[in-house]
């Protein structure tokens, strides 16, 4: 099976479905991570809070401790990744040429603007794929005015552990979002998602439209 997860910024993935990859490329699935933007950082004060270098670095490390290796990564700007032409044309290209039979990206209703646009860019640019999943948004994207619905669970008992040295990748983040409280944060609720489905960690997905396999590669 070929499975592609589309994601903002180098981060997004690895929070919200980094276990789930990491457990389909250990089933020996064919893994892309398609990341829209090179992920530098300016805080509102004008001060540099990460280079795009250095969040390249931290972003590739961190999708290689979850075994990912194909990684493109765009250059759309951080902040503003709008719903437009342009970003559509850049992910349906990807999408023609990878051929995925399963697609994960950003929930449509996440408060970051760059998540919302990257979302509707997905939608629409995978309009003749059947399988498209919402992965949960988590901390650093906001707390959404309309719930996300957990439909779809994925055990990840086995890869809490690289999901976890994934996201302690992203040192120029650590601090920034609460150091060990922002891990734990992300261990809870991958533990939440857990007791929801009777395993220790689970992450959880909103379903945009599924494809029903009777094959051995997928079933829902």
């Amino acid at each position: 099976m070929k499975i592609l997860a589309v994601g903002a910024h180098l981060d997004d993935i690895e929070l919200a479905c980094g276990g789930t990859l990491a457990k389909a490329v250990a089933a020996g699935h064919d893994v892309k991570t398609l990341i829209m933007s090179k992920s530098g950082y300016t805080n509102i004060d004008g001060k540099v809070q990460r280079p795009d270098e250095v969040a390249v670095r931290e972003g590739t490390n961190a999708l290689h401790r979850l075994g990912l290796k194909d990684i493109e990564i765009l250059d759309f700007p951080t902040k503003d990744i709008p719903f437009c032409s342009e970003v559509v044309t850049a992910i349906d290209v990807c999408i023609h040429e990878f051929e995925p039979d399963v697609i994960f990206t950003h929930h449509p209703f996440d408060t970051h603007q760059a998540h919302v646009g990257v979302a509707q860019s997905t939608i629409a640019a995978a309009r003749r794929k059947n399988t498209i999943f919402f992965y949960e948004p988590i901390v650093p994207s906001g707390r959404s005015y309309v719930a996300f619905k957990s439909q779809v669970y994925v055990d990840i008992t086995d890869y809490i552990d690289a999901k976890i040295a994934a996201l302690k990748e992203h040192t120029s983040e650590y601090n920034k979002f609460g150091a060990e409280d922002w891990i734990e944060g992300v261990r809870c609720r991958c533990g939440f998602r857990g007791y929801e489905m009777g395993v220790k960690y689970a992450e959880s997905f909103e379903v945009l439209r599924a494809e029903m396999s009777f094959g051995k590669d997928f079933v829902l």
